[in-house]
């Protein structure tokens, strides 16, 4: 049996990754979904993760719990250690992840391929906008922000400013390409 694929799904906040996750999963029921643990309430909305205190998520951790963690954004967020069973059974996951990671997370997971989720800038600044959870300066500095990503991954770059479906059908042509 051949080992899974961890597929990190990363970009910009606002670029739609969890969208793309969610219209993936649907267009390939035998992915897994990795739900992140992370240091804010369960209701704050967005992705569906495991909200914990930062108390619970440091006994975790220091038990082994999480095959990587991170801070970002004044948060804590941990991957389940979980995902090596999952991989090891031949499944490809997928996995919301931060760009500062992918260092780290492709020493854990050789298998590692990358999806690296972009929008053009008057796209995310409207997505931005609309979620309501910053200030248009905040905005402003997100969207400056830049983060490159390390050299010699697997990296799929798929452009999400247009029809969720193209960037599916893109993802998908990438991950499988001898069913294209």
């Amino acid at each position: 049996m051949r080992q899974g694929r961890f597929i990190a799904v990363v970009g910009p906040s606002g670029v739609g990754k969890d969208s793309l996750m969610e219209a993936l999963i649907a267009a390939e029921p035998d992915f897994h979904r990795v739900k992140r643990v992370i240091t804010r309430p369960s209701e704050s909305g967005g992705e569906v993760f495991e909200g914990v205190t930062r108390e619970v998520f440091a006994v975790r951790r220091d038990a082994g719990e999480f095959a990587l963690w991170w801070t970002a954004h004044g948060l804590l967020y941990g991957i389940p250690a979980t995902v090596h069973r999952t991989l090891a059974l031949g499944v490809d996951v997928l996995a919301n992840l931060s760009r500062a990671q992918l260092d780290s997370a492709a020493r854990i997971f050789p298998s590692m391929h990358v999806l690296h989720v972009t929008a053009t800038p008057e796209v995310l600044a409207r997505r931005l906008a609309s979620r309501g959870r910053e200030t248009p300066d905040q905005i402003r500095t997100r969207l400056a922000r830049e983060v490159a990503l390390p050299a010699g991954l697997r990296v799929t770059e798929i452009d999400n400013s247009g029809p969720l479906s193209t960037s599916v059908e893109e993802a998908l042509c990438a991950l499988y390409p001898e069913r294209v």
